[in-house]
């Protein structure tokens, strides 16, 4: 799903939602107080956020997976698989469909071998038989049956925690100071300074880079589903594409043949473009024509991200 508006105030709406919030946050601590979690016998590195959607962390988890082979590590990702089918643990590859492992672990097997488990223990020992040295899960931190080594919460430093309710009422899947207690470091992503002051740990700085030269000057349509596609169509406009039009779905949508034929018929002479993640979403077919923009996330200091990962892998 896409953020609704209220989740950037407290308006009626997300007040009158706020008790359930609190019911949901309060699930999330009792999980973390009866967790009995599972130690891997390899390094356990989770990329995760206390928001829904849209804050930077599958980019994130590829760097820190890129970090980590420069490094002369093996790492496997290891993910939920959200939007697919497959309970798992399996290896997702891209033979495979995005209705079958999500759209985000066939993004992630782009870069590394990446396990769908739903089980997160049975998913870290089917990397170890594999030959992994370390794991990095992308998202996960509020997921409690595996042991967590390193543990790095992304934030979008634009947005931040919204309007700092928890679903429905507002963005957070668990309230900030509790969430931030089982944080080894935040990551902030792009410009802003969301308020973390109560939070003693590191405060590394992350910016989001497209690689759009090729657009620059050239119209494009923009199309989406993702958590905030309104990024993905500033980054076209930063990178000098001309953006003749947007249409923008849920997260994770699945699209349709008609979907696909109606915004190739909207965009005319335009060049349609698309993010990496809706691209693995499309058949062979529905690619035919349809340009992607790649992002990459850009730590604004290295080192700081190498010395905590040197805590965890020589």
């Amino acid at each position: 799903m896409r953020a609704p508006d209220f989740w950037r105030r407290r308006g009626p709406l997300a007040m009158l939602l706020s008790p359930l919030g609190a019911l949901y946050g309060a699930s999330v601590a009792l999980k973390a107080r009866r967790a009995k979690p599972h130690h891997a016998k390899i390094p356990v590195i989770c990329v995760g956020n206390l928001t829904a959607g849209g804050s930077g962390k599958t980019p994130v988890a590829i760097a820190v997976a890129e970090a980590l082979r420069a490094r002369g590590q093996r790492p496997y990702f290891l993910t939920r698989g959200y939007g697919g089918s497959e309970r798992g643990p399996a290896l997702a590859s891209r033979a495979h469909s995005a209705a079958v492992m999500g759209d985000e672990a066939l993004l992630l097997a782009r870069t590394a071998p990446t396990i769908v488990a739903r089980d997160r223990a049975a998913g870290a020992r089917l990397a170890e038989e594999k030959g992994a040295t370390v794991l990095v899960m992308d998202d996960g931190h509020q997921n409690f049956g595996l042991h967590k080594t390193l543990s790095l919460v992304v934030v979008d430093a634009q947005s931040g925690f919204g309007n700092g309710l928890m679903i429905p009422a507002g963005p957070l899947r668990e309230a900030v100071p509790q969430g931030l207690a089982r944080a080894d470091a935040v990551i902030l992503v792009g410009d802003g300074a969301p308020d973390l002051k109560s939070y003693p740990g590191p405060v590394l700085r992350a910016h989001l880079r497209a690689d759009g030269a090729a657009f620059a000057g050239k119209p494009v349509f923009a199309f989406a589903g993702i958590g905030r596609p309104e990024k993905f169509a500033a980054s076209l406009d930063e990178s000098g594409a001309i953006v003749t039009g947007s249409c923008f779905f849920d997260d994770h949508h699945p699209y349709t043949e008609d979907e696909i034929i109606e915004l190739k018929a909207v965009a005319g002479d335009a060049t349609l473009v698309t993010t990496e993640k809706d691209f693995v979403r499309l058949t062979i077919a529905q690619r035919e024509g349809i340009r992607v923009l790649k992002v990459a996330a850009v730590f604004d200091d290295r080192a700081a991200l190498d010395a905590l990962l040197d805590k965890v892998t020589p």
